[in-house]
Parts: structure tokens; C-alpha cells; sequence
């Protein structure tokens, strides 16, 4: 039985791009399917045509790969930037084109997600997922007024996250370090979390997403995940 999916789907289930980075790869004359260019709007059945972008077959299921990093401060989480910043793809080294899934911005560090399997993409990324992520988190401008605060539902771009769970490690006056969860993936969030709750942010690091723990996997390297990590992530 065929089961055709549109071109820009398959790519993105896939790994390679979003569908709309698809779309202009298609438009751009660089996918074919069995041995013909394709065009936008064509469809093709992922499990027996030949599909191949610049000429390469697409990765199938057997080549999917699922990479941890813990990622320095100091790059930016994409795959390339116009303004020439060290970006983490630099630090992971598979012969697969593997992409960041979700962000940590420049100035953050810690655990981070690659793979080309969209689909595992998507459902890490997907808020009605609710994957929970874990930051240890150093501020300035510590108080148990501020702390309570930063514990409260807010709202951040029109929308009104769910309550974390904080935890505070240590404090010393002014000085502080949380280990701060949330169920959600906006924008700098815990940074813009800490600043509406009256503290500023020095260092974060990611240290879970989900089931999956940092440990101690040394700064700037990364590994491979094991079956049974994957496994409780999916």
C-alpha cells in the first residue's frame, strides 16, 4: 500500500530542515525523487521511492543518530550565524548532519540534545510534551522576597507558564544558586524569569531534559545516547 507524503514532510521527519526550509530546497531544484527533480506540492512514499537532496539518498531510520552534549559557553545553538559565532555544530563530530533539538542561548552551557531523526525532534520540542528541563542557576541579587517570587507562575509573551520547582542550594547575601525546573521552552526563560523576580542571572547549565541527566560528561564533549536512554525519552 503506498503512503505518499508531501516532499517538504519526508525532509523534515527526516532531519534535514524545517518544512519551510524544505520548500525552498525543492523550489531550488535540489530534491529528486527517482532519479527525477521534484517540484513543490509533489509527494512520494518515504519507504520505497529514492528520495535524494543535492544528490545524497536522505538518512533512513538505520542512520539516525542521538548525540549529548554539554555544551561551553560561548556558541550559538545553530546550525550556522550570519555573524560568523562559534555554533555548537562545530563541536559535534558524526559523519550524519545532526541538528541541535530546542536552543541554550550563547551565553549558557550545559546538557543539549542532537539528532536527525525529526520525529524524536518534535516530540522533545512539542509543548503539549511538557518535557521538564533542569538548569542550575547562580544570580545576583538574592533575597527570600526575590526567591519567592521567582517560584510563582508569570507571564512571559502573552502566556502564563505553569509554577516551577525551585530549589535553593545555597545563599550567601546577595548571592545565590537554584536549581530551578520548568515545564516549558520560551526564550530565555529561567534568565527572564530571575530578572522579573528581581535577581540577575551569572551562570546556567542545563543539567536534565527529561529522564536524561548531564552527569558528568565533560565540558565541550559529547557521546552518544545508550538504548535505554532513549527508550525512557521516547
Amino acid at each position: 500500500m503506498s503512503l505518499l507524503q508531501r516532499l517538504q514532510k519526508i525532509l523534515a521527519a527526516r532531519g534535514i530542515c524545517s518544512r519551510r526550509k524544505a520548500e525552498e530546497m525543492i523550489t531550488a531544484g535540489r530534491v529528486s525523487v527517482n532519479g527525477a527533480v521534484a517540484n513543490l506540492g509533489d509527494s512520494a512514499d518515504p519507504e520505497t521511492d529514492e528520495i535524494r537532496l543535492d544528490g545524497d539518498l536522505l538518512p533512513t531510520a538505520s542512520d539516525y543518530v542521538y548525540i549529548l552534549l554539554h555544551k561551553p559557553r560561548g556558541f550559538v545553538t545553530t546550525a550556522s550565524d550570519e555573524k560568523g559565532r562559534p555554533n555548537v555544530i562545530q563541536l559535534v563530530d558524526v559523519p550524519q548532519r545532526v541538528y541541535p533539538v530546542g536552543r541554550l542561548d550563547m551565553d549558557s552551557e550545559g546538557l543539549l540534545i542532537f539528532t536527525n531523526d525529526g520525529e524524536f525532534a518534535n516530540l522533545l520540542m512539542h509543548p503539549k510534551h511538557e518535557v521538564n528541563k533542569t538548569y542550575r542557576v547562580l544570580v545576583d541579587g538574592f533575597s527570600e522576597e526575590n526567591l519567592e517570587k521567582l517560584k510563582q507562575p508569570i507571564t512571559l509573551d502573552g502566556y502564563t507558564i505553569r509554577k516551577p520547582e525551585v530549589k535553593c542550594l545555597w545563599a550567601d547575601g546577595k548571592k545565590a544558586k537554584f536549581l530551578v525546573t520548568i515545564h516549558e521552552g520560551r526564550n530565555r526563560q529561567v534568565r527572564r524569569m530571575c530578572e522579573l523576580a528581581g535577581m540577575t542571572v551569572t551562570r546556567l547549565r542545563r543539567v536534565a531534559e527529561g529522564s536524561l541527566q548531564l552527569g558528568d560528561l565533560p565540558l565541550g564533549q559529547w557521546r552518544y545516547l545508550t538504548e535505554e536512554e532513549l527508550a525512557r525519552l521516547k
